[in-house]
């Protein structure tokens, strides 16, 4: 197995479901705050059943490798996994540096809700050997937080970006949303420029969608119409690029050296180990490229004896759309032998669509990159239908 390997961890609780979310989310209700500005305590959450429920899930991903293998980056997700204690964190990597080799300078990223972290759990995660955080910001407008259903406020985000700061994180992502309810033009630029004036070293700037099985999808708020979509969209992405955030991916933004090494091995179509509540895996095993789920609810995963609730094997026939589905995210698309090394399909099998493609100046093709125009970009969903 030649392909980079990455480990993403899924912690399925939060202290309140936001109404867009659809990520595999259960409410667990906090103790009271210890005083003003303090995080809410996490009311016993199960963190050495779910540790050792984590740790058997992984050995069971690993029966298929012959060898110790060497792994790429690690990615905490959730839920809310800055909920969790710090201690529950090292004991978990230093488990997993157990099982596998570490890769030099290996990035291991946290999701931190900033209404749930002070600087002694920054401070504690960063001594753990988390050397990246996520900021689930999503605005710095109090009104909007509030649509959003958000627990913390403009200021405590402000403030945890400090702390994480002063804990020693060099390496930090504000995740931003755009077109929120009701939002307009001078909004989305004001939350803009509010993340660059804390200088962090990537930014997630992504349009708010309407998901199914959420609040919103039952209750629909009224979002901007187009144009007003199209403006925010122009406007961000020159103000981005003029404070020296490369768009390197649709949603992804960072300074020089920072691009999200995670997030690349999946838009490269790497292969990754999902272990927790809900997560999925991706694994080219034997020329088999294999998809597999666990199980969602929390109680369910922690009590079970076999927490794979499904695999999949992708058919051969759907592997391009699917490498598609990654790699054209990507600003500068991929290497022709990218897609033949991750597929096992020879190029020949797209060739003649790609070339569709660039005479109808959707794609572009130098060399032997690949990647979608400009105007591509517009109309990704529709590019990337034409290798289905």
């Amino acid at each position: 197995m030649t392909t980079p390997l990455a480990l993403y961890i899924h912690i399925p609780w939060c202290i309140k479901k936001c109404p867009y979310c659809d990520f595999n989310s259960h409410v667990h209700s906090p103790l009271p705050a210890p005083g003003p500005g303090k995080p809410a305590a996490n009311a016993e959450l199960p963190e050495q059943a779910y540790l050792n429920a984590l740790l058997a899930d992984l050995d069971e991903d690993l029966r298929v490798f012959t060898q110790r293998p060497s792994l790429h980056s690690i990615f905490i997700g959730g839920g809310t996994p800055s909920l969790l204690s710090a201690g529950f964190y090292q004991q978990l990597l230093v488990a997993i540096q157990q099982r596998l080799v570490f890769s030099p300078h290996m990035e291991v990223t946290l999701e931190a809700n900033p209404g749930t972290v002070d600087e002694a759990n920054f401070a504690g995660f960063r001594a753990a050997g988390i050397n990246r955080l996520s900021l689930g910001v999503q605005s710095f407008s109090n009104p909007a937080l509030q649509q959003l259903g958000r627990i913390h406020s403009s200021d405590d985000a402000v403030r945890a970006f400090a702390k994480a700061r002063d804990a020693g994180f060099t390496n930090i992502n504000l995740d931003l949303m755009h077109g929120l309810p009701g939002q307009q033009l001078q909004d989305a630029v004001a939350d803009i420029e509010r993340a660059l004036a804390l200088q962090p070293e990537h930014i997630s700037w992504y349009q708010l969608t309407i998901e199914r099985n959420t609040e919103f999808y039952s209750r629909p708020p009224r979002l901007p119409d187009e144009p007003v979509l199209l403006s925010i969209q122009a406007s961000g992405l020159e103000l981005l690029r003029r404070h020296g955030y490369q768009q390197y991916e649709v949603s992804a933004f960072a300074l020089d050296g920072f691009a999200s090494q995670h997030n690349l091995n999946y838009w490269q179509f790497g292969d990754y180990l999902g272990i927790g509540a809900g997560a999925h895996g991706k694994l080219d095993c034997e020329g088999e490229i294999t998809r597999r789920w666990k199980t969602r609810v929390p109680a369910a995963y922690l009590n079970s004896e076999c927490r794979v609730a499904g695999t999949q094997v992708i058919a051969p026939q759907q592997l391009a759309v699917e490498f598609m589905m990654n790699a054209l995210r990507l600003k500068q698309g991929f290497e022709v032998g990218l897609f033949s090394q991750r597929t096992g399909l020879p190029y020949s099998d797209i060739a003649g669509r790609v070339q569709q493609l660039v005479e109808q100046e959707l794609m572009c093709l130098q060399g032997d990159r690949i990647a979608a125009s400009e105007r591509g970009w517009l109309f990704l969903n529709d590019v990337i239908a034409e290798f289905a």
